[in-house]
Order: C-alpha cells, then structure tokens, then sequence
C-alpha cells in the first residue's frame, strides 16, 4: 500500500461498501420495526424522555439509540436508511477506532487488518446493517475498552492517561444508555477478572475513579432522573424486570442450551475462525517488561462475555457481538507476524467454505412454508450463489497473494470477500420481506389508511405496521412485549374480541389487521367487512360502508376451512 493515501483510499471504498445497502431493504420483524417505530414516535409526539411502541410505555431499553434515530429523521426524514443509519454509523465507528487502536498498539499493519477483520467478520457486517441496538452498545462497550487500554500506554498522572480515562468512563456512560446495566457491569467484572489473574492490582489506582464514577453519572443519570420523576412505575420494570428477571428466568421465551453461542461464534467470526484460535492462544503469554498487558485483558473480556451470555437465560446470537473488535484486534496482531504460508494455508479452507455455499444455496428453497412461499426463497437463491462464488474467488485470491509474499494484500483481499458475501447475504434477503415486513401489504392499504379512521390489531402486533402507516393500531387480545405499556394505560386496549365487536358494529368507518385465519370470527359474528389487503401472514379488512354489499360476500373475503 501507498502510504496515506493509499489507507484514505481503503476507507473510502470500505465506507462505500458498508453504506450502500442501508435504503435496498424492507424493515424486517420485529426489532427493526421495533427500533424504527420508538423514535418515530418521539418525533410524532415531541416526548424525547419516555420511549413510546405503538402509543404505550415502552421501558426495555434506555433511550440513546432511540434518541439518534429520531434525530436522523428530523433532519433527512423517516426513511429505511435513516432507520438503520445509528448501527450502521457506530459500526463503522467501530472499525476504524479497532484499527486505531491496533495501530498504536502493534504497527500499521496489525491495525490495518484489524480494522478489515472487524468490518468483514459475518456476525459484525451483518448486525453492522440490521436496526437493533446491539450494534451501538458494542461500540461503547469497545471505545470504552479501548481507551483504557490506550491510556495505559500513557505516562501515570499525564494528561493524556486521564484523558482516555475520562474517555473510556464518558464511553460506558453511553453503553449504559444505550442497552442498560451490562454496559458497566460487564466491564467491571472483566476488570476485575484481569486483575486477579494478572495480580496488577495497581491499574485500579490508574483508573481515575473519583472523576470517572463522576463521568458515568454525568452521562447517565440526567435520563434516568428525568424517566422515573415522569414515569414512577420505571425503576421496577426496567431495573428488576429487565435485567435481573431476564437473565436469571425463561421469561422472554429465549432460553438455548449453554452451548448455543459455539456456533454462533465459530460461523459469526467467518472468514476468520480459523485464525482465531491462534490469536486466543498466543494472548495467553506474557508481555515482558510491561505491567498491563493488553493481549491478556482482551482475552479476558472474550471469554467472560462468552461465558456471561451462555450462562443467561436469554438467549441471542447478536449478545456475543461485543467480543468481535477485540477478537479482530488480537486476530489483526497475530496476522501482522504470520507467515506467507501460513496465511496461505489460513484462507485456503474457505474456499470450501464458499463451494460449500455454492451447494447449500439451491437448498434454501426447503425451508418454504404456507407463510414464506417457496417462490420467495426462489429469488434468495441467485443472491446466494453470487455470495458463494465471491467468498470463493476471495479466498482463491487471497492464498495467491499470500503465496507471493504479499500478505497485507491478501488479508485485505480475503476481508473485501467477506465484507461483500455478508452485504450479498443480508441484501438477498429482502427477497423475502412480503413474508416479513409490512411494507407490500401497506402498498394495497395505503388508500384507506386515515388517521381518523380507527385501526385495530387482531390477536397479533404487526412490528413494522405502525412505520409503514405513519400512525398506531389499537391492540385487541394481543399484548406480548406491551403487556407492561397496556398494563399502565389499560384505556387503549381493547381486552377481548367481545368488545371489540361492539366497537366494530359501532363505528362508520374502521380498519383492522390480523392473521388470515381471524378471518372466520367476522363470518361467524356476522362481522360486516371488506378484504383490502392480504398476503400470507395476514389480512386487512376495512368495514365496507352502508351501501355495500353483505358482509364477506367476496372470494377472498372468506377463508377456507
């Protein structure tokens, strides 16, 4: 590489990469209809201090993301790509201050690479593009990291050691903000597992404590002041309920066997699995002549978060994300000092690896069902097999160059492979979304959709629905994750189907969405409606005005048995 202007050139072309897909794709149930709704909200309602899901009480999670969000649409408008632009932005973030501090720590090179293994590992590239809020607090959690691990490298009492202190305490304040207590919790615990295995119990006088617990607060407490003075019912759920019940009980449906993130990781980290288990292995030793040893702290975050989210009750593959920067960081060092042939030998398996996608893909269509057609999986297919052949060509090429002494090329070669198989992946699957996003089904509606017009919700709560209308729904016998909302507001619920029908008969005019099969309690009830919307998930039937004819007097008004 050409100096400077060759490394602008690769965060150009990285950023073209990362950035392009963000509008391609439909929102996606539930967390990306979910995480783009609250922030719409706030917008809509001018209420920036309680978080709001479809009009009610909303305390899962704090309120930065949502925050960013609702400020992307104020300025650029509500869009697919404003929706996802806070885990796309603070993933990126993530990248370029991993190859910083790689950098710093190891050399140009180690950091290059490691900037390139984050951006490329499958599990980062893919929730890096996805509207969930995991992304962001592995970005804090990582800044937050990162700084103290540069401001050990500082002079004890310097300016610039208390500056990246300040810095990684202001970084875990925002970790707190943007998905609760583990944005402290897990950093300290790593702490002090480091310092016992270590026995540096002198880093503690390094932290700067006193002006640090000051910053965290600076930085945290003005929200949750402000939520609980307007919300008192706040502290229970979101404190108890949200942290300790979720993690110590099965109360959120999400519960795997301890070893469920083995896989997750070992095809999340794709295509640098294999080089994994020499960088974990290699930070076990000992930095001589250095009282903090970096390579070990980062172990002992690796395999604390690992065993922390194992040990949870709840269960998902995007918790173990806050290990991939520091994994590519030892993975980035350990690379910098590998030979050509091993390089080589390295990448040469993942040519297996894509031949193995290039077989796998036509047999996607088998996971068809009556809700995602196989004509649906039919299109995902070709974006498969061009992911296939392109982590293919990429490891083929990788191992040439590799084999020509030019291993910097040939990692950045292998990342660019697998940067691009990942946005192949998550771009295809937008061949599904009439199955998993509202938006084709609001395209039939949108002409009868007013917001005088009442919308009710049948037994199920349509994520991405109340994005796609630009207003709520009224839940009928469904409560799921707002149970606590509905629980605080019981007047915008309706309890039961009998008194829905009331309202129903009572209404000039009024919407409804549910599943297909709901369909039968209208024909049953002799419920007057009109089908103005369907796909395989779900109907719209509007009440059809006095003059219409009978109620379900169309083909696809009724259902089949």
């Amino acid at each position: 590489m050409a100096g400077k202007r060759g490394l602008w050139l690769l965060i150009a072309a990285l950023a073209l990469v990362w950035f392009a897909n963000l509008e391609v794709r439909k929102l996606v149930r539930p967390d990306e209809g979910r995480y783009a709704e609250i922030p719409r909200e706030m917008v809509a309602s001018g209420d920036w201090v309680t978080p709001r899901l479809n009009d009610l009480k909303y305390f899962e999670k704090p309120a930065l993301q949502y925050w960013g969000t609702a400020l992307a649409y104020t300025l650029f408008g509500e869009h697919h790509w404003t929706a996802r632009l806070w885990p796309a932005l603070t993933g990126f973030a993530g990248i370029l201050f991993t190859g910083l501090v790689g950098a710093r720590m190891w050399g140009r090179n180690a950091g290059i690479m490691a900037a390139a293994i984050t951006a490329s590992s499958l599990l980062y590239a893919l929730i890096g593009h996805v509207n969930t809020l995991d992304m962001g607090v592995t970005f804090f959690l990582t800044a937050g990291l990162f700084a103290l691990m540069l401001a050990q490298r500082e002079a004890e009492a310097s300016r610039g050691e208390r500056n990246w202190m300040l810095g990684a305490w202001a970084a875990l304040g925002l970790a707190v903000l943007s998905k609760g207590l583990i944005g402290a919790a897990l950093p300290f615990a790593s702490l002090i597992i480091y310092t016992a295995w270590t026995r540096d119990w002198a880093l503690w006088r390094r932290l700067h404590l006193g002006k640090g617990l000051a910053t965290l607060m600076l930085v945290t407490a003005p929200w949750f002041i402000l939520v609980s003075i307007e919300n008192p019912e706040f502290f229970q759920f979101f404190f108890i309920h949200e942290h300790f019940e979720r993690f110590l009980t099965k109360v959120h449906s999400r519960y795997q066997p301890p070893w469920y993130f083995i896989p997750m990781l070992l095809v999340g980290m794709l295509p640098w699995t294999l080089f994994m288990f020499g960088a974990m292995r290699g930070a076990l030793s000992q930095q001589p002549g250095a009282s903090f040893q970096p390579r070990r702290f980062l172990l002992v975050w690796i395999v604390f978060v690992f065993v922390f989210f194992s040990a949870s009750s709840s269960k998902l593959p995007s918790y173990i994300l806050p290990m991939f920067p520091a994994l590519a960081l030892l993975i980035g060092e350990r690379f910098s000092q590998l030979s050509a042939r091993a390089v080589a030998m390295h990448a040469l398996p993942y040519v297996a690896v894509g031949i193995a996608m290039l077989l796998a893909a036509p047999q996607v269509v088998r996971l068809a069902s009556s809700e995602v057609p196989v004509a649906l999986y039919q299109g995902y297919v070709p974006w498969l097999l061009v992911a296939g052949a392109t982590l293919t060509a990429a490891a083929l090429l990788a191992s040439f160059m590799a084999l020509r002494e030019r291993t910097l090329a040939a990692g950045l070669w292998l990342a660019a492979g697998g940067l691009i198989t990942a946005q192949l992946i998550l771009t295809g699957h937008n061949s599904l979304a009439p199955a998993s996003s509202a938006y084709h089904l609001v395209q039939q509606i949108r002409q009868h959709v007013r917001p005088d017009i009442p919308f009710y919700s049948l037994g199920i709560y349509e994520q991405t629905l109340p994005f796609y209308i630009k207003r709520t729904v009224t839940l009928v016998e469904a409560r799921d994750e707002l149970a606590f909302g509905i629980r605080q507001e019981p007047h915008k619920f309706v309890p039961d189907f009998i008194e829905f029908s009331r309202r129903w008969h009572a209404h000039a005019e009024a919407l409804a969405i549910m599943h297909p099969n709901t369909l039968q309690y209208f024909d049953q009830h002799k419920l007057p409606y009109e089908v103005i919307g369907r796909d395989t998930r779900r109907a719209v039937v509007q009440k059809p005005a006095a003059d219409a004819a009978p109620p379900g007097n169309t083909s696809q008004a009724r259902p089949k048995p």
